[in-house]
């Protein structure tokens, strides 16, 4: 009697890494597509450093965003956490001559609140998550407009500066060195700990993780406490970045961190997370939108552009994530679904559609000022 082994086809075996391989594999196209049309702009290393501050801004908030939409959650209000932050941190410093140290502290665990309330409003009072987080939107950003009145808040002490635009080593950039530690601990509290566990397990089914003995609600919880601390810190780093900070600060700051990880492979749908994947969802974003600009393409198309790759990432995921409508046949069954092919077929023209985009901003822009 012998054992015959069924041989497994290339699709199959990288299946399960499609969550890292599909951003990086759109990294790569821009890298590629910048270097044949704009190569001493875009690959020079103060606009390397660049996009590398972009991105490290966003670093924290995917860390823990990471883990909110690993439990079936979303948070649509860290844009107002982190600008109420930052604005409580400002007056502390500048009304009453807080030590900058102290008032960084508080601005953390002010942000911690806030995600406490977040979660006590969505697991107490039974609030979907997506209508609580933008109803405490709303009363966070009220409350930044009441307490700043239209002011700018400017000129912080060095520390401030430091840690937003500051250097580490005399060669790395302090945020980066932040964003980046917060996404090292976010992978070893996903991958090391029982709150990563239970995370994922939570994600993939609420009422089985409950009858283990699981509290659900705690932890759900504990996510959005980091996800506001995490927030607190990204208002932190965009405030020491541009070492000012008005109540208005940081409006898209949970399309951009929430795109950035659904890119880089965590399930919408709960119960799949990849921190490496957050990571390089945040630079592809900061890739492109860094193209768009040196492509001198206005605004507005970098908004369309931002669009585009969530639904390509959305489509994409949801399909390998229900494979072919039998569950059974892996990559090759799936493409041999006639609606699985559309969907294929869709992604393909987004993807054509960016790079016309790039395009169209390579031919058409003006030269650049001296």
């Amino acid at each position: 009697m012998s054992d015959t082994a069924t041989p497994t086809s290339f699709a199959s075996r990288i299946e399960p890494y499609m969550g890292i391989l599909g951003p990086m594999a759109m990294i790569a196209m821009i890298a590629l597509f910048m270097g044949a049309v704009e190569p001493a702009r875009y690959f020079r290393m103060s606009n390397i450093n660049q996009i590398l501050l972009d991105a490290a801004l966003y670093m924290p908030m995917a860390m823990a965003m990471t883990f909110v939409i690993t439990q079936r959650g979303i948070d649509l209000s860290i844009g107002s956490v982190a600008a109420l932050s930052a604005i409580m941190m400002a007056f502390l410093i500048k009304q009453y001559d807080f030590p900058a140290w102290v008032a960084v502290i508080i601005c953390l665990l002010l942000g911690a609140g806030m995600g406490l309330i977040n979660g006590l409003v969505i697991t107490v009072f039974r609030v979907p998550d997506l209508i609580g987080t933008l109803a405490m939107d709303l009363v966070y950003r009220g409350f930044a407009l009441v307490l700043a009145k239209g002011l700018v808040l400017a000129r912080f002490p060095d520390l401030i500066t430091e840690i937003g635009r500051g250097q580490t080593l005399q060669f790395l950039p302090t945020p980066v060195v932040i964003g980046l530690v917060t996404l090292i601990g976010g992978y070893f509290l996903l991958r090391a700990t029982h709150f990563g566990r239970y995370t994922i397990a939570i994600g993939s089914n609420p009422e089985a993780s409950a009858m283990t003995g699981i509290s659900v609600d705690r932890h759900r919880v504990y996510a959005y406490v980091l996800m506001g601390a995490m927030a607190a810190l990204g208002g932190l780093l965009l405030t020491g970045k541009l070492n000012a900070v008005q109540a208005t600060s940081a409006p898209y700051f949970n399309l951009h961190v929430i795109a950035a990880v659904v890119v880089g492979g965590t399930s919408l749908f709960g119960g799949r997370a990849s921190m490496i994947g957050s990571l390089a969802g945040v630079l592809l974003l900061s890739m492109m939108i860094n193209a768009l600009v040196t492509l001198r393409i206005e605004f507005f198309w970098q908004s369309v552009a931002s669009g585009v790759v969530i639904i390509l990432s959305v489509a994409i995921y949801t399909w390998l994530q229900k494979k072919d409508r039998d569950g059974t046949g892996g990559f090759a069954a799936a493409m041999a679904n006639p609606d699985n092919r559309k969907v294929g077929m869709l992604a393909v023209g987004l993807c054509v559609a960016i790079l016309v985009l790039l395009a169209l901003g390579a031919l058409t822009g003006g030269p650049v000022p001296a």
